[in-house]
């Protein structure tokens, strides 16, 4: 068996967050949908667009490295997702959804934040330049992404979740 060493943490860990990406991207458009805000759904969106950038930056990552570009079942982003499915379906109509939802999306932000923060760590240790710059671009939007999820909630979407709707 070979030996484990940082090289290959990094491929590992890389495999996983391009799955994660690929499912948050099928996950967006729903999320979208569900939305009760404009702004949110607009978020939503705009997200969208950049989650399929930053897959084509990972892909590049894969290229610098010399590897086949495939994910590797991320079982943190399969819990997470399912509990926006459960707010999606426990909370629809609700005017609680999109607080609900807003969470669910900074769910997915923190483990996106967490692991390219590590991976950009790990590219600058390994010596992999490009791939720190690539990895760090994509971090950023992450963070960027939650401030603005953040800027949302705090705006009207949680004060709007306390109001109990007009009973039919």
């Amino acid at each position: 068996m070979a030996e484990k060493t940082l090289d290959t943490l990094f491929h590992d860990t890389l495999r996983d967050i391009y799955y994660a990406e690929r499912k948050i991207l099928k996950s967006l458009p729903k999320m979208a949908r569900a939305a009760q805000s404009p702004e949110l759904k607009a978020a939503f969106e705009k997200h969208k667009d950049q989650t399929e950038g930053q897959i084509e930056r990972l892909q590049q990552v894969f290229e610098i490295i010399g590897k086949a570009a495939r994910g590797k079942t991320c079982d943190a982003i399969e819990g997470i997702l399912a509990e926006g499915e459960e707010i999606m379906d426990e909370y629809k109509d609700s005017p609680a959804l999109d607080a609900g939802l807003l969470a669910a999306a900074q769910a997915v932000e923190h483990y996106e934040i967490t692991r390219y923060g590590t991976l950009k760590r790990w590219a600058t240790v390994l010596d992999m330049k490009d791939a720190a710059k690539l990895l760090d671009q994509t971090l950023q939007e992450e963070s960027q992404t939650d401030e603005d999820l953040t800027g949302i909630a705090d705006a009207a979407v949680n004060a709007e979740a306390m109001v109990p709707t007009e009973p039919a």
